[in-house]
């Protein structure tokens, strides 16, 4: 292989827009670009939300308020009904086997499991945060939570 007899994938590249090659190209005389005005200019263009030197919308409207949605934890919920169908008798429940049967994906900060559906077999549960009411589930097949 030599730099001379790569090329990129096909697909890859798109054919450019030829402008200005006469007027029944489609995008001949102007190039697109219209009459005169400030975008038909070389180099010209106006930045994202300006408005003619009127005050753009985003410093007109006010700001109120706080959102805690970027300092929230993230929590995944696993259900009572999802350890029942995914996991064997006496089986340990942690981060490392919810993910290796798809219960659980990608980043998170917690994991809690849930109260809903029934369970039947006596599992090692060691995850983040348990619910009351999968707390006296588990406990009640005879399980253990860590």
């Amino acid at each position: 292989m030599n730099l001379h007899t790569m090329k990129p994938n096909k697909g890859a590249t798109h054919k450019i827009k030829r402008l200005g090659k006469g007027e029944s190209s489609g995008t001949g005389k102007t190039s697109g670009k219209g009459h005169k005005g400030q975008k038909a200019r070389s180099g010209s263009g106006v930045r994202v939300g300006f408005e003619g030197g009127q005050m753009p919308i985003h410093r007109r409207l006010p700001k109120r308020g706080f959102n805690n949605v970027r300092f929230a934890d993230k929590v995944v919920v696993v259900n009572t009904a999802h350890l029942q169908k995914f996991f064997d008798e006496g089986a340990t429940v942690n981060e490392e086997s919810l993910r290796e049967k798809g219960l659980v994906k990608g980043a998170f900060d917690q994991i809690k499991v849930l109260g809903n559906g029934n369970l039947s077999k006596k599992l090692t549960v060691d995850v983040s945060a348990i619910s009351a009411g999968a707390k006296t589930k588990i406990e009640e097949a005879g399980g253990t939570i860590s």
